[in-house]
């Protein structure tokens, strides 16, 4: 059983020296890798949302040398498993994996002309030296700048070996990921994620869930704020009632008081 390493104030109290951080260059079309990106880590967001030892990100660098703050990649989304997620989040900058203790076991890459040749040579071969279990890649293009929609990789022995790939006539193919245990798909058009056991969309038995959940907070938000409003109405109808009561009532006594101006003395 892995046990998540303790993080205390390490961005904080931290004792790197001196070291310079390069911006990175822009990726100038990021517009095509977003929505394959974001349905997978959505997907991947809610599979393993309320884990307090798995870490999910797409938003940070992994820093892998603590002498050189310029020895960092940044993936489109990577996975931690077996680590304290909110250390890390409150007291990194960036996931450093020597304050960890690991490396990410689960790297995702998404294609674009300007990212491609990298994601299938040189990050390929850094995450393959640091040690990260899967390296995933998903072409949006259908295979035009990847040569193939996806691939997974699976770390044997020190090398990357790619897990197998099934097709369909309509042109779909799915590959399934033992480290996750999901399978990952591609329809022609899009890539989803599903539950190898029953073959459904985690978007559908996961996502609609949580959406059902928001809708059911919503309906008795609603249910109260009617139950509220029928209140106040019954309320200003029972006060418009008493305020008639009253005004009949002093109607009542200004007639008795001129009666009894008419009555014999």
């Amino acid at each position: 059983m892995t046990t998540a390493r303790t993080i205390t104030n390490a961005w904080i109290h931290r004792t790197l020296p001196d070291i310079f951080y390069e911006e990175p260059e822009p990726v100038e079309d990021g517009m095509q890798q977003e929505f394959s990106i974001h349905t997978i880590k959505g997907c991947l967001w809610e599979r393993y949302r309320g884990r307090s030892d798995v870490f999910v990100s797409n938003a940070i660098f992994i820093s892998y040398d603590r002498t050189n703050g310029n020895a960092r990649i940044q993936p489109d989304l990577f996975i931690a498993f077996g680590v304290d997620a909110a250390a890390i989040r409150e007291n990194l900058p960036n996931f450093w994996i020597w304050e960890t203790g690991k490396v990410p076991d689960f790297v995702m890459e998404v294609a674009s002309p300007s990212t491609a040749a990298n994601d299938i040579g040189p990050k390929r071969n850094l995450y393959q030296r640091l040690g990260v279990t899967e390296y995933w890649r998903f072409d949006p293009t259908g295979g035009d700048l990847y040569g193939r929609p996806m691939l997974g990789e699976r770390l044997i022995g020190g090398n990357y070996i790619p897990y197998e790939i099934t097709g369909a006539p309509n042109g779909s193919q799915r590959s399934h990921s033992q480290l996750l245990n999901l399978d990952f798909s591609w329809n022609g058009t899009e890539f989803d994620v599903l539950d190898p056991a029953t073959g459904k969309s985690i978007k559908i038995t996961e996502l609609l869930i949580a959406e059902q959940e928001a809708r059911q907070v919503a309906q008795a938000q609603t249910a109260e704020a009617r139950a509220k409003i029928a209140r106040i109405a019954a309320e200003a109808q029972a006060a418009l009632a008493e305020a008639a009561r009253q005004a009949a009532q002093a109607e009542i006594a200004r007639l008795r008081r001129q009666l009894r101006r008419y009555e014999p003395g």
